[in-house]
């Protein structure tokens, strides 16, 4: 009996070791091939991770140069926006005179040193001032007053520092009224000199 306990004693010790390497073997063989798809799995997961992370990058850029392109857009459309309505403003300011007059006031004068202002600004502006009476008088008479307020206002205008080959005169005397009524206010609105930019 004590061979028999022996025998079986022994023989547990020899399946449990045949279990044991044999558990061993399993998990180190399995543990190999996990580890070289692991391996393979990981380096496709970094390559396509970074690939995305570059995907990103180049994508961030695209819009950094959109927004930018958007952004110079929208400046140039405002610069263009300021132009236009600067060189609005320089064109609906004309200049009065008094009745029979081709003298300039202290106002006509501001107003014309704003004028020279925005010229230097805009070197490239070329500009037609045009001489302008209310209805009295000849037309004769009128379109040489009409002549003398267009070339006092050039006058004054080169004198600030503007180029002579930058302004033109024409005289149109009665003929292009702002406002037809007869009354004072709208002969005073008739007396001036108005400005074209070409």
């Amino acid at each position: 009996m004590k061979k028999r306990v022996w025998m079986n004693l022994v023989m547990a010790v020899l399946v449990a070791g045949l279990f044991f390497t044999a558990a061993c073997a399993k998990k180190t063989i399995v543990t190999d091939a996990t580890t070289i798809e692991d391996q393979e799995k990981a380096k496709i997961a970094a390559d396509a991770q970074a690939k995305a992370a570059e995907d990103a990058k180049i994508e961030a850029a695209r819009i950094a140069q959109q927004n930018l392109e958007d952004q110079m857009a929208k400046d140039k459309a405002a610069q263009a926006a300021k132009i236009l309505a600067s060189k609005k403003l320089f064109e609906n300011q004309d200049v009065y005179f008094e009745y029979d007059s081709s003298e300039l006031s202290a106002m006509s004068q501001e107003a014309l040193r704003e004028k020279a202002a925005w010229l230097k600004e805009n070197h490239s502006a070329m500009v037609t001032v045009e001489g302008h009476c209310d209805e009295r008088g000849t037309t004769e008479y009128n379109l040489a007053l009409g002549d003398r307020r267009a070339n006092t206002v050039k006058s004054y205008l080169i004198n600030l520092g503007i180029a002579a080959s930058r302004l033109n005169t024409i005289s149109f005397g009665e003929e292009k009224p702002v406002d037809s009524s007869q009354t004072e206010a709208a002969y005073a609105k008739n007396r001036r000199a108005h400005f074209i930019v070409n």
